[in-house]
């Protein structure tokens, strides 16, 4: 699980650089500023979360089956919160109308809170100091 941890760490976070500069670099052209800062709210949280799966793919006082919950909560929130920030800022490039699936935001943005509470409440749970 590890492994599996650090892996999916480290592509979200590459994801997450490739989608910075092409915000940066492609979209600005292409969108206004304001869904530039939308998109940039994305890859942030997107990059806070990669970062959240290294360092816990790098613990070991946190049990295996709170490392899973974690894991999948954390995948579950970026696709759902990122995903559709990432819609939602270049709506207008699309034929699809991301508004329909805005309210995947909020809910992306709630199994990402459940995921550090579920790291917490491993953290609380371990009997080692």
């Amino acid at each position: 699980m590890n492994k599996k941890l650090l892996i999916i760490g480290a592509i979200l976070g590459i994801l997450g650089i490739v989608l910075g500069a092409f915000a940066a670099h492609g979209l600005a052209k292409l969108i206004d500023g304001d869904a530039i800062k939308t998109f940039e709210t994305g890859v942030r949280y997107q990059i806070y979360h990669a970062f959240f799966l290294l360092i816990l793919g790098g613990t070991s006082f946190i049990s295996l089956k709170t490392k899973k919950i974690v894991f999948y909560l954390v995948i579950a929130g970026v696709v759902f919160f990122s995903g559709s920030i990432y819609g939602l800022a270049t709506n207008s490039l699309s034929d699809f109308d991301f508004k329909t699936i805005a309210l995947l935001t909020p809910v992306g943005g709630l199994l990402l809170i459940g995921a550090w509470m579920a790291m917490l409440v491993g953290i609380i749970r371990n009997k080692v100091d």
